[in-house]
C-alpha cells in the first residue's frame, strides 16, 4: 500500500482536489449541516466530493506526532479485538481511541485512531495487517497525518 502514495505540488493539479479537502474540512468543523451545503459553498459536485473525499489529504506538517484513523467491520467473536490490538502492539503504535459499534448479525463496526510517532510500520502496513485478520472486512485507512 505504501506505493499508493506521491507527494505532488498542488499548483497541477485539478482545484477540485483542494475544494473536496476544504469542504470535507468544514463539515469537520459543523461549518455546514450537510454535504450539499459544503460543496455548494466550494464550488463542486456532490459526486466530486464523494469520489475523492477518502483519497485526498493535507500532510500534517506541523505536528510532531504521526496519526492515523483506520475504520473497519470485525467478526463479533472473543479475541478478535485483542488480534487488533496485538498488531497495533507489535507495530510499536498507540491507540489513541476505539469507537466501536454494537454488533449486528455478527459484525461490529470500529473506527481506531493510532499515534504512530514511534512505530515501526507505516499507517499502510498496519492497515493491511489488519484487513488480513479473519474476520474483518471493509478495512481502509480514513486519515493518516
Amino acid at each position: 500500500m505504501k506505493n499508493n502514495y506521491i507527494i505532488v505540488d498542488k499548483s497541477i493539479l485539478p482545484d477540485c482536489y483542494e475544494k473536496v479537502i476544504t469542504a470535507r474540512a468544514s463539515l469537520a468543523e459543523g461549518k455546514y449541516r450537510d454535504v450539499s451545503e459544503a460543496v455548494k459553498a466550494v464550488g463542486i459536485s456532490r459526486s466530486t466530493y464523494y469520489k475523492y473525499k477518502d483519497f485526498v489529504f493535507l500532510p500534517d506538517d506541523f505536528s510532531p506526532h504521526r496519526k492515523a484513523v483506520i475504520s473497519f467491520s470485525l467478526a463479533h467473536e472473543t479475541g478478535k479485538l485483542g488480534e487488533v490490538l496485538g498488531i497495533v502492539y507489535a507495530c510499536e503504535a498507540s491507540v489513541l481511541t476505539i469507537s466501536q459499534n454494537l454488533p449486528i448479525n455478527g459484525k461490529a463496526h470500529l473506527v481506531i485512531s493510532l499515534d504512530l510517532t514511534e512505530a515501526k510500520h507505516s499507517a499502510e502496513e498496519i492497515t493491511e495487517k489488519i484487513s488480513k485478520i479473519k474476520g474483518a472486512s471493509g478495512t481502509r485507512l480514513v486519515s493518516v497525518g
